[in-house]
């Protein structure tokens, strides 16, 4: 039998507060977790998972998967695209946090497929975790010829903690650089649902179940958390393309409305759409959905793809 495990934000939040409402929100993760139980079920498995590290703590590894048509030489290299998981950046993992149709639907759409782990907060800082996904990329497209990857046509997609760390890495070069790469190195990012790319607007503004969190892991140096919002360190020019995809919640809505709009007045290429979708049931939804073609945010962020690598 397999186990079902609490989603990672579930389980922060019981950390977080003991109170009623935390609670609350975790019965109705489990709830919610058990039906995603049984629609993942159905998603097909993708072959040839390669599990390889980038540095040298346990937790620097990632799953590679071959383009289904390029592990057989039909295609060429091929087009990449990279996941980074949530769970407020204290937990979660490659392998509880991705969801289940991520890795089929992407290879048998001709690209290559990663999932990163990355360390934890408190264990390292935010900076050091965006610096890891640079080392990441770095790492995977060191071996490109190897792994049949196209290194012109890469993206970096993440979830909700995930969703912050690419956005930050899309926007402030300086992660990119210590790996020894640039913005020429990714042609889009995609966050999905995130609320922390204006920390100092989210720490104000945002649930207060999630202050202390916010607190632990942005710090309370005003300075600090500008140099970590994504929606602050637009001016740099020549970033990659954004997907911004979001659900129905109200802080979501409103930290990727501000995100859009600095990245627009950057002069980056950006585009936005919203799902239906409310609450943690919604937040988890959109990331575990995301591949099943069935699912209303698939076919959108499979058309942004295919133009963005037909460039």
């Amino acid at each position: 039998m397999r186990t079902i495990a609490i989603p990672a934000l579930a389980a922060l939040i019981l950390v977080v507060s003991g109170t009623a409402s935390a609670r609350g929100l975790l019965r109705e993760s489990l709830t919610e977790r058990a039906a995603f139980h049984k629609q993942n079920s159905n998603a097909p498995v993708a072959p040839g998972k390669q599990t390889m590290a980038y540095g040298r703590d346990p937790l620097q590894v990632l799953d590679f998967y071959p383009a289904q048509g390029a592990q057989r030489g039909a295609r060429g290299p091929a087009p990449l695209v990279v996941f980074v998981h949530g769970g407020g950046w204290q937990h979660g993992s490659k392998d509880n946090a991705g969801g289940s149709w991520k890795a089929p639907h992407y290879t048998q759409a001709g690209y290559a497929y990663a999932a990163i782990n990355y360390r934890l907060v408190p264990g390292v800082t935010v900076e050091q975790q965006a610096a890891d996904i640079a080392a990441a990329l770095k790492a995977l497209l060191a071996r490109a010829g190897t792994l049949g990857i196209d290194p012109a046509r890469v993206i970096l997609m993440g979830h909700s903690a995930g969703a912050h760390l690419v956005a930050l890495v899309g926007t402030d070069e300086r992660y990119l650089k210590g790996a020894g790469l640039s913005f020429r190195d990714l042609a889009g990012v995609l966050p999905i649902d995130g609320a922390a790319y204006d920390v100092p607007r989210q720490m104000s503004e945002g649930p207060r179940i999630m202050q202390r969190t916010y607190i632990r892991v942005f710090g309370s140096d005003p300075a600090r958390q500008r140099a970590l919002s994504p929606a602050l360190q637009t001016g740099a020019r020549g970033a990659p393309a954004f997907l911004i995809i979001h659900v129905q919640r109200p802080d979501g809505i409103a930290q990727a409305k501000e995100l859009e709009a600095a990245l627009r007045q950057g002069g980056t290429e950006v585009e936005r759409h919203d799902f239906p979708g409310t609450g943690l049931q919604g937040h988890a939804e959109i990331n575990r959905q995301l591949g099943n073609p069935a699912y209303a945010a698939t076919p959108v962020v499979d058309l942004w793809l295919q133009h963005l690598f037909a460039h």
